[in-house]
């Protein structure tokens, strides 16, 4: 399969690349590198590539017209969420209104299928002990709000005009490529375990745990980590099953475990074996205590089997990939 792939020069998206790769298929890139990294694709051997933004009319036309798309995969999101708080306009603009763009481009050219980048954010508070696909959705920031928003352009899309659409709402996307060539590289990072290995590898003078009193076995936030490569399979199985059923989907992406701030640090400190200092501060406002997918539809819809769902597998694939690119 030929599949376009936006944001394919970032975090996620750069292993799903490498993942079509590994599975024969041919990716093409677009990614306005403002958070991506062009050297990414460049250990990719990715050619087809073009820098620029989806919202470009001009652009995606041309793009729609160099090449015929089985598919089309859309990691293209601003993601900060304090940004969007105090930047709304940038969220919506970028995540709402540049998608429109890419999905008539998307029905102009005959696409049939559409796999959207979700996120757990879109659900907001937790009101169950394990998330699932039915549970409400109340997302408590612009850009839950925005990835919310396009979930809804893309059920009245698939009503009115027959385009399909995997939707996949995922949690704490962590680790990386096993090969070491790609992998998490955030500007700023906000991300737990790369902030915590870098206060392990000097980096950083220290790591903040956010909150010692929550409910929870050990005071602190828990979280569910999934690992960047079995995201980017789900990404191809959803792609695949969609095609191949003709329908549409929607499913969580997570492993179903809860790691602790506390037990991530830990579980670094084994890894690296070297000493990561933590100190305690004050909850963060809206922080939930626990944040944990029930992923079963996944599994049992899209034939998804995660193969990295221990912490220390995936931190110990994070941490040779922070020792490779920054030493």
């Amino acid at each position: 399969m030929k599949i376009l792939v936006t944001g394919g020069a970032g975090y996620i998206g750069s292993h799903t690349v490498q993942s079509l790769l590994e599975k024969g298929h041919t990716p093409v890139v677009l990614d306005n590198l403002v958070y991506g990294h062009r050297d990414f694709l460049r250990r990719l051997q990715i050619k087809d590539f073009y820098v620029g933004d989806m919202g470009d009319h001009a652009l995606l036309r041309r793009i729609f017209s160099e090449h015929k798309f089985d598919g089309v995969m859309h990691f293209s999101a601003f993601a900060y969420v304090g940004e969007s708080v105090t930047r709304p306009d940038l969220y919506y603009r970028n995540n709402v209104m540049a998608t429109l763009e890419l999905l008539d481009r998307c029905l102009e050219s005959g696409v049939r299928s559409f796999v959207f980048s979700s996120t757990c954010a879109t659900y907001g508070e937790a009101q169950s002990e394990r998330i699932d696909e039915q549970h409400p959705q109340n997302p408590v920031n612009p850009y839950g709000r925005s990835k919310w928003m396009v979930e809804q352009i893309l059920k009245d899309y698939e009503h009115a005009y027959g385009l399909n659409h995997v939707i996949l709402r995922y949690f704490n996307a962590s680790g990386a490529h096993p090969n070491g060539l790609i992998g998490e590289d955030h500007d700023p990072e906000t991300h737990l375990i790369p902030l915590v290995l870098y206060a392990a590898m000097g980096k950083r003078e220290r790591v903040q745990i956010f909150g010692t009193d929550y409910n929870t076995p050990d005071g602190t936030c828990i979280r569910d980590y999934i690992h960047v490569c079995d995201l980017a399979d789900a990404h191809i199985l959803g792609l695949e099953k969609s095609l191949e059923q003709n329908k549409s989907y929607i499913a969580n992406l997570g492993n179903g475990n809860g790691y602790s701030v506390k037990e991530v640090i830990e579980v670094c400190r084994q890894v690296t074996g070297l000493p990561i200092r933590a100190d305690e501060a004050k909850r963060r406002p809206g922080d939930p205590p626990r944040l944990v997918a029930s992923a079963e539809k996944a599994r049992t819809e899209l034939g998804w089997n995660p193969q990295y769902s221990d912490l220390k597998t995936i931190i110990e694939h994070a941490y040779g990939w922070h020792r490779n690119r920054h030493g």
